[in-house]
């Protein structure tokens, strides 16, 4: 229990400053929260291995939080390099409601109609992959247990998923 209070008092006391560095890397507040929890996870999980004469205890933080806010920048990466963010939020609503009415279909932008049909070309599994990771905001570990698949085919269908769309879209031939 005295660990969980000194743990308390070390992320009130260093938390702010840690924050602003996660902030400086990944310029948005959702992710930077995201890379500072991830952060003081392994700061729990490896404060005993902390060596006091390599590094001042601010720097070894800094230097996790510098490292997972990397990571999440990698993780993320590939969500804005797609392009999605392009797409007006009513035209991601329609193309997750497969019900969608002919109407609704009609008012589909001309962007989100090829979409469509580069998500048709690619196969079965791994359109469900591609469209549970970015239509549904899962991760790829969610994905992975949601298929019931080894996370790195996961992996591997949705990074070249995406690449196939990419060419797809700009109308390269796809790899």
């Amino acid at each position: 229990m005295n660990d969980a209070l000194a743990f308390r008092n070390l992320y009130d006391a260093s938390s702010p400053r840690l924050f602003g560095l996660a902030l400086r890397i990944l310029r948005r507040r959702e992710l930077a929260e995201e890379a500072l929890q991830e952060s003081f996870v392994s700061i729990w999980h490896h404060a005993r291995d902390y060596q006091e004469g390599l590094a001042a205890p601010m720097t070894w933080m800094s230097t996790i939080v510098r490292n997972k806010s990397f990571d999440v920048l990698r993780r993320h990466r590939q969500e804005v390099d797609n392009g999605a963010d392009e797409f007006d939020d009513a035209v991601m609503a329609t193309l997750r409601d497969p019900a969608a009415n002919p109407a609704e279909a009609l008012e589909l932008s001309s962007e989100a109609k090829a979409l469509a049909a580069c998500m048709a070309a690619l196969e079965e599994a791994h359109r469900h992959a591609v469209g549970l990771a970015y239509f549904h905001d899962l991760s790829h570990s969610d994905v992975a247990r949601q298929l019931a698949l080894p996370l790195g085919t996961v992996k591997t269908w949705i990074r070249r998923s995406l690449a196939r769309l990419h060419s797809c879209l700009t109308g390269r031939r796809a790899p």
